[in-house]
């Protein structure tokens, strides 16, 4: 079926089906829902090069991937792409990733957006005054953060967890458990999520006249080996903590892993609290004992991220409004009170 067979089976214009099927706003909710559902009711595809010619729009969202040996892509990303792909599966949208050298992601934004290859792009993992984020801000083109930076003149359109609130309440609930040594194992400490995690440790041990000593900080990749090495590392100390806040689960089966080879036992010696991005194969409360979490979908954050990039590309989200998810704390076997 073609775009004139469907209009002429709606009892429509071809400009009024057009419009509704590629999201413009002066078309009703109603009769849009009703030109969508025929379109997949009868297997009407728009043809993509009279859609561009038509509307001047790909139906394509951009993402530079940046590349390189000290470049690693790890379950969290691809996590989040999935939820980002399943959103823009369903809305006939497309999308395609541009490498380029991990140290100038620059260079690869201009030419993307010179070409009108994509019609909007989405930069994660930002970084404090990221260059990313100045640099898009000036191109003329529809962008989302996933995450946030810091340090700008300018307001931008972004969407973030509350990291620094959820390792804040984390912290809390230790503290209130009579802990006093708390070890942070976090992610890169470069990138803003990270900052902001350690802030909101920092800030409920100042709460009680404590301090996150500087030994009880480990800025590692987010691998199973390197919560391993960590917790090893923390424990072996003379001041080892009595209390351990973890940035992954994916960490954490690193840290229950060493503190079993110590001859230790979680919550007895050692009581753990990790962020859950929610992954459908790790299960916090299949772990050996079942694990308290500050949890947060990461690819229910894909397809948000998504979802307003094509609110932005069809013009029914304007601005530069910042979205910050509230995050739960679930508390299972994990914690229990200091150890005396």
């Amino acid at each position: 079926m073609n775009l004139k067979q469907l209009a002429h089976m709606l009892a429509l214009s071809q400009t009024t089906v057009s419009r509704a099927l590629n999201g413009y706003p002066e078309v009703n909710e109603e009769t849009r829902r009703r030109v969508m559902d025929a379109a997949k009711r009868h297997g009407y595809r728009p043809n993509p090069s009279a859609r561009r010619l038509a509307t001047g729009k790909t139906g394509m969202i951009g993402y530079v991937l940046p590349t390189g040996a000290s470049v690693d892509i790890d379950p969290h990303f691809v996590e989040f792409l999935s939820g980002l792909g399943d959103y823009a599966r369903s809305h006939e949208l497309d999308l395609v990733l541009s490498p380029a050298d991990a140290d100038d992601q620059e260079t690869t934004y201009r030419r993307i957006v010179a070409n009108r290859q994509v019609d909007a792009v989405y930069i994660s993992s930002p970084r404090p005054a990221d260059r990313r984020v100045a640099l898009v801000n000036t191109l003329g083109i529809p962008f989302i953060v996933h995450g946030r930076s810091e340090g700008f003149d300018f307001d931008y359109p972004f969407t973030d967890i509350d990291n620094e609130g959820a390792f804040h309440e984390a912290s809390r609930l230790l503290i209130q458990l009579g802990h006093r040594r708390l070890a942070l194992i976090n992610g890169d400490d470069r990138e803003t999520f990270a900052i902001h995690r350690e802030r909101g440790v920092r800030r409920a041990l100042a709460a009680s006249g404590l301090a996150l000593g500087e030994r009880h900080v480990c800025s590692v990749v987010m691998t199973e080996e390197n919560g391993y090495r960590a917790t090893k590392r923390l424990l072996e100390a003379g001041d080892a903590p009595t209390a351990i806040v973890c940035s992954s689960l994916i960490m954490a089966l690193g840290v229950v892993r060493a503190v079993r080879d110590l001859g230790l036992t979680i919550p007895g010696d050692v009581s753990l609290i990790a962020h859950d991005d929610v992954f459908p194969w790790l299960r916090p409360e299949n772990f050996s004992v079942p694990l308290s979490t500050t949890r947060s979908s990461i690819r229910l954050a894909g397809a948000r991220v998504a979802e307003r990039l094509a609110a932005r590309i069809s013009g029914l989200e304007e601005g530069v409004r910042g979205e910050v998810w509230p995050v739960d704390l679930v508390v299972r076997g994990s914690v229990a009170g200091a150890p005396a």
